[in-house]
Formats: C-alpha cells, structure tokens, sequence
C-alpha cells in the first residue's frame, strides 16, 4: 500500500510541474484534470470521502468544463475562431 500511495504522489507532483510548464492551454486543463483525479484517490486514501467527492466534482468536473468554456469564448481552442471576410 506504501508503494501505491508514493506513486500518487510522484503522479501529483508530475502533474503540478506539468501544468505549469505545458505551453498548449488544452493540454494543461487536462493535466490539471488529472490532478485533480489523483488528489481525489488521496483524499479517499486519507478516509475522507467527503472532501474526495468534492475534489473530484469540483476540481475534474466543474473546473474543467469552466475553463474548456472560457478556452472557447476567447477563441484559443482550435476550430472556434469565426471566419471573417
């Protein structure tokens, strides 16, 4: 179980490092998406299910569908922009 939870670990860190230094904004939402994931199995590894369901509602769920959405009203994903003529 000690080797479980220090791999979580090393994947929270590698997560927390890539976010930062992703250049791609998409690629960076979901690695943070991941992050969330995985700070969610650490909390139910702490036994707290509560803040594990929050995390994992909040930051994987509604986080993410927030920043996906500004991503595309200020036109940085792919494919959105409008052709103007």
């Amino acid at each position: 179980m000690i080797y479980f939870e220090f791999l979580l670990l090393i994947f929270l860190i590698f997560c927390a490092v890539g976010t930062v230094f992703t250049r791609n904004l998409l690629s960076s939402i979901i690695v943070f998406m991941a992050f969330s994931a995985i700070m969610s199995v650490i909390w139910l590894l702490l036994e707290s299910p509560d803040l594990a369901i929050t995390e994992a509602a909040v930051g994987a769920g509604v986080d993410t569908i927030l920043f996906l959405v500004t991503l595309k009203r200020i036109h940085a994903l792919k494919g959105t922009e409008k052709d103007e003529k």
